[in-house]
């Protein structure tokens, strides 16, 4: 398992040291069950330094093929109760080593679970409950991505 992340140090929050990153599929790194433009490069470029996991419910069932393509491990949650799924699955990682990266309602508590949760408004849309649960809103999953590839950028933002 990577763990190349480079540490950071947050004044007033003290060392971000991240080895995982949860990604949630539909809304936050698909549209319409496509990987968005830019995802695949970051992704590959963090596969140097995290271990990456992709969630999903799989509502237009392509987890597999997408995890595939970008060289990720799938975890496919079953039928309801996603949202407790999307955190357990978090806690069982460590979350103060991971970052989560999600939209929806669904991935609210997973967002607040974890060191670095980062709420992306697509064209999907971002529900209030992940908004209020992260630490941060990005408006484009490149730039959530870009944020880990360019680590420094976190601390003007951060900073207590």
């Amino acid at each position: 398992m990577p763990t190349n992340w480079q540490p950071i140090e947050v004044p007033g929050r003290g060392l971000l040291e991240l080895q995982h990153l949860v990604l949630d599929l539909n809304g936050t790194i698909a549209l319409d069950g496509q990987v968005l433009p830019g995802v695949a490069e970051r992704v590959a470029a963090l596969c140097d330094q995290l271990a990456i996991y992709l969630l999903t419910a799989d509502t237009r069932g392509r987890g597999a093929v997408t995890a595939n393509q970008l060289g990720i491990q799938l975890h496919r949650l079953t039928p309801g109760q996603e949202a407790q799924q999307k955190a357990d699955f978090l806690r069982a990682l460590d979350p103060a080593h991971t970052a989560a990266v999600g939209n929806g309602d669904n991935d609210a508590l997973m967002l607040a679970s974890a060191e670095l949760g980062i709420a992306v408004l697509g064209r999907e849309g971002l529900a209030v409950a992940a908004l209020q649960a992260a630490d941060l809103l990005v408006p484009h999953i490149t730039d959530a991505l870009d944020l880990l590839l360019h680590p420094q950028r976190l601390i003007a933002t951060l900073r207590r």
